[in-house]
């Protein structure tokens, strides 16, 4: 059975999820991004509730709406989108064949639960992407900008600044530099 979970952007999400499901006494779940898959069998009442807990305490919840469970997988594919650099598709596109939604009902439906668009959504997810990459330190705006899908540094520095308040040149500098784990 496919449990959805709200809430999942990363790999470190997935980790946590997986914790929360082993907390909760269902040890064989397969977390990936937006879902886990678990027996039928071991879904009692009891370990429903457990679950809901654990994850709740992580900040995701199990989503049983759904448009609401659209609305995550939607988000979960403009995350995929805004990382990946050889999808050729505009996001409408992109959307309307990863979920076989008509993006015109996608889109009302998105803004009316979610109070903002899916264009701002992508937005601030590319910014996020850039954020990410900057605070690597193996790449400079210029790099930062293209692997993020920006036409220029300026359409970069622009919505960087309009999302997080600092240009990216002042983010690099007020954020400390990422220590890669192998060097800890």
């Amino acid at each position: 059975m496919i449990i959805p979970v709200k809430g999942m952007v990363c790999n470190h999400c997935v980790e946590s999820v997986l914790s929360a499901f082993q907390h909760a006494g269902l040890p064989e779940a397969k977390v990936r991004l937006g879902e886990a898959e678990v027996a039928d069998l071991s879904l009692t009442p009891e370990a429903l509730a457990k679950l809901d807990t654990e994850l709740a305490s992580r900040g995701f919840e199990r989503i049983s709406d759904p448009d609401a469970r659209l609305i995550e997988r939607a988000k979960l594919a403009i995350i995929r989108h805004v990382r990946n650099e050889s999808c050729h598709f505009n996001l409408s596109a992109c959307l309307q064949d990863t979920l076989g939604v008509d993006y015109s009902s996608l889109s009302k439906l998105f803004s009316a639960r979610e109070g903002r668009t899916i264009e701002k959504y992508q937005i601030a997810q590319r910014v996020e992407y850039a954020k990410e990459l900057l605070s690597y330190g193996e790449l400079n705006v210029s790099e930062v900008a293209d692997k993020a899908g920006y036409s220029s540094v300026a359409h970069l520095s622009r919505q960087f600044k309009s999302i997080t308040g600092l240009t990216p040149s002042a983010f690099l500098k007020n954020t400390s530099r990422r220590i890669p784990l192998n060097e800890v």
